[in-house]
């Protein structure tokens, strides 16, 4: 496994399980097949109703904690500084943790950015306290890391963006590259995203000539591929399985390397499209009734 570091030094596994819809009766045997598979970085979510099983599967494997990196993030419900703390409290009661190693906001919320800073503020004294090793957000744009950087002390060391050969987000990669944010993509295989676009044509991103292509002369599945290209220009990336095959096939991609014309192919396959909601249409009115279960 490769490591990477964080602008504050903490170290984080490149590649790390995904668990977003991850039913929460299968999560536990998924987080256990990685652990054993040699996982050591489990990405879940407050909003994703999984984090206890997250816990549950860290606590029944051989694997020192010590060893498993696990980050969490606070959805925009929560958002506000004494509910961002309380939420911590409830995340980590979940996951059945003294210390969360990497703690984000979930989405920026432009209709409330106010109530964006104080829940970062509130990631800031957790960090300073040592409840976290590590703070950072989720989908935030260009603006909105402008926005927050000159409102905060403490600069994100992760932003989780929508990144794969299809949605590259360059701009916000090279705003993150400049002010020494890590990016980590989420969806990094291409999730539901297709580019061919709608109708009964289209055809899966691990269908693409161009991808199956360098998979054959890699002997490496598309979505191995894929996760390398990420990986091979600094990114982490989490993709999601709960399928032990899947997952298996996921972390094996740190025994090839593209070559700078496949890197080069895959990056023209920009097309433009989000498979994710447009950051700046989350609003609590839109997205604040997902609620997170206290169970």
């Amino acid at each position: 496994m490769q490591n990477l570091t964080l602008n504050n030094g903490v170290q984080m596994p490149a590649l790390g399980l995904g668990v977003f819809q991850t039913p929460p009766d299968e999560t536990r045997a998924a987080v256990t097949t990685a652990l054993d598979l040699g996982y050591r970085h489990i990405d879940t979510a407050a909003v994703y109703g999984n984090e206890r099983e997250v816990g549950q599967a860290i606590r029944e494997s051989a694997v020192p904690r010590e060893e498993v990196f696990v980050e969490t993030k606070t959805w925009i419900s929560d958002y506000g500084y004494d509910e961002t703390l309380r939420s911590f409290d409830k995340s980590a009661a979940k996951l059945g943790l003294d210390q969360i190693d990497l703690l984000i906001l979930h989405q920026p919320l432009p209709s409330d950015f106010d109530k964006t800073l104080a829940a970062y503020r509130a990631l800031e004294k957790l960090l300073a306290e040592g409840d976290v090793r590590a703070i950072g957000v989720s989908n935030f744009m260009v603006d909105h890391l402008t926005a927050l950087l000159d409102a905060t002390t403490v600069v994100p060391a992760v932003n989780q963006l929508e990144v794969h050969p299809y949605f590259q987000q360059r701009a916000v990669l090279g705003f993150d590259d400049r002010h020494g944010i890590l990016n980590q993509a989420w969806s990094p295989i291409g999730g539901i995203t297709f580019y061919t676009g709608p109708g009964d044509g289209r055809r899966s991103v691990l269908d693409d000539p161009a991808v199956t292509a360098i998979a054959g002369g890699h002997g490496k599945s598309p979505a191995q591929v894929l996760l390398r290209w990420g990986i091979q220009q600094g990114r982490s990336v989490i993709p999601k399985s709960a399928r032990p095959h899947r997952i298996a096939e996921n972390i094996d991609v740190f025994d090839f390397a593209l070559t700078a014309d496949e890197v080069k192919a895959l990056d023209a396959l920009e097309s433009g499209r989000r498979g994710g909601p447009e950051p700046e249409n989350v609003t609590l009115a839109a997205y604040g009734h997902i609620l997170i279960p206290e169970a």
